[in-house]
């Protein structure tokens, strides 16, 4: 199985709309709001485990920060297409969740993402372990 099919398979999926304020003169998705979207597909798959940044950082006092990013830009997307953005881990360690992105339109691949994201205490922004339930739920 390649890696494109476990990514089809195992990917949470998360649907945009490009509106107008997402693009610029030209009508192309300006490149900041891919980074957008990519965070809030990983947003929402922190949510589809149970958890929410919030209720992590009060029950645990953690919170993530990107400690990586890796993007290679294939094609552009455009003013009113709809496009998904599929999210799944790669790799898991102690403190950090490694994410493979890709955002398509159909079967396009327009931007194909690795993202590191590293655990820390809010309150010395030191890296810490992930709680063990978070980690459970990603075995």
């Amino acid at each position: 199985m390649t890696d494109t099919q476990t990514l089809e398979q195992t990917a949470m999926r998360y649907r945009v709309r490009v509106f107008y304020e997402d693009t610029d003169a030209s009508g192309v998705v300006y490149h900041a709001n891919y980074l957008k979207y990519l965070e809030r597909a990983r947003t929402l798959w922190l949510e589809a485990q149970g958890h929410s940044h919030r209720s992590l950082a009060e029950s645990h006092g953690i919170a993530f920060t990107l400690a990586d990013a890796k993007l290679q830009f294939k094609q552009p997307a455009r003013l009113d297409d709809d496009i998904e953005v599929l999210t799944t881990v790669a790799d898991q360690r102690r403190a950090r969740i490694i994410f493979e992105q890709t955002i398509r339109r159909e079967k396009t691949v327009l931007i194909q993402a690795r993202f590191t994201v590293a655990c820390v205490r809010i309150h010395d922004f030191r890296p810490c372990a992930l709680p063990e339930l978070l980690q459970k739920e990603m075995q």
